[in-house]
């Protein structure tokens, strides 16, 4: 699979980077086979309920139940996107029936979407949406540094009414352009 995509570092609170445990970060779903092991299984949840997702820094799709924290569901490393998604059964299989880049502890940006197709369709979740179903829009006010998701265009802080600049700039020691913690090709 060829990588794509910005790999998002962690930028939330300290302590829920501090519920990383080993072993303890979300399933891996690299197959159909692995995702209908985790459907059936204890760790999943009612198909209509949405799921905490990432795409690793490798392209894995890995799950864990909703109310789990993204940075432990990535095992704390990076992420190439995040958010929740809902599954159901169609035809007698499983499909993508929505899918969001809402994760406040990566913040990842709407162009995130291709790696989240790449780990869908390499885990046999290929009927899916063409895009995020929820797109949220996250800026870091450069004159207060209060992290802000963008409601109807309106790139204004909420915090201070300082303005909000068109292009992603949550992670504030990742720079300008593209070293958004490095970029894959």
């Amino acid at each position: 699979m060829e990588l794509r995509g910005w790999n998002y570092r962690y930028v939330g609170p300290a302590e829920l980077r501090a519920l990383v445990r080993p072993e303890g970060e979300g399933r891996r779903i690299r197959s159909a086979a692995e995702f209908e092991d985790w459907a059936s299984g204890p760790a999943s949840v009612e198909p209509s309920e949405p799921v905490t997702f990432v795409v690793d820094g490798a392209g894995v799709l890995r799950l864990a139940p909703r109310r789990s924290e993204h940075v432990v569901c990535a095992g704390g490393g990076t992420v190439l996107s995040a958010g929740e998604i809902t599954f159901g059964r169609e035809s007698g299989r499983w499909v993508v029936r929505a899918v969001s880049n809402q994760s406040t502890g990566y913040c990842p940006d709407t162009c995130s979407w291709p790696a989240v197709a790449d780990a869908l369709d390499a885990a046999g979740l290929d009927v899916r949406p063409d895009g995020f179903t929820h797109e949220v829009v996250f800026r870091r006010c450069p004159a207060c540094a209060q992290l802000n998701i963008v409601r109807e265009e309106y790139f204004v802080c909420v915090f201070c009414d300082g303005p909000l600049p068109p292009g992603w700039n949550v992670d504030p020691s990742a720079g300008s352009g593209e070293s958004r913690a490095g970029r894959f090709g």
